[in-house]
């Protein structure tokens, strides 16, 4: 992939991540270090947690990092349309059990940080990208296929709150 979407709060957050693990590395550092003054490594449950704490920090730093010049930070408040596309709100419509969704489609590195949000590039998100309100839909889920009408198309701007 060479162009991730992201909304500019959703790179924000990541780039804070990355900071916040970055200073955590002296910290895990120590706590090695100072496992391993205990003796016999092979029976020593702080040293293998705090190196397995180290491997996932550094891997989750390596995949920040990786991505961070993939980005194509997108200002929020500049959508709109009528079309489904990246930030947009939509609701939903079950055509079978009238159940109603509402999802903001969102990159994929941001939809953990969004309660109610799903991917541009989950199963749903690329169903309903290019959609218009009156469409249908078939996305295929665990539960198998379901058929959903768009109810209603909005782009309200920065999906995530940022507490500065």
């Amino acid at each position: 992939m060479s162009s991730i979407p992201i909304s500019q709060e959703g790179y924000k957050l990541m780039k804070k991540e990355l900071e916040s693990l970055k200073k955590q590395r002296p910290e895990v550092s120590e706590a090695i270090r100072l496992a391993r003054e205990e003796g016999d490594l092979r029976e020593n449950g702080g040293y293998h947690a705090a190196r397995e704490r180290q491997g996932m920090m550094e891997a989750r730093i390596n995949f920040i990092e990786s991505r961070m010049a993939k980005y194509n930070v997108i200002d929020m408040k500049t959508l709109g349309g009528d079309k489904i596309s990246f930030g947009a709100t939509v609701d939903l419509e079950d055509v079978e059990t009238n159940e109603k969704k509402r999802y903001t489609l969102l990159g994929p590195d941001e939809t953990g940080f969004c309660k109610g949000s799903v991917s541009i590039l989950s199963p749903v998100g690329q169903a309903l990208l290019g959609k218009s309100q009156g469409d249908e839909v078939v996305i295929i889920v665990p539960r198998g296929r379901v058929e959903y009408e768009v109810l209603n198309i909005e782009f309200n701007g920065p999906a995530i709150s940022l507490d500065e």
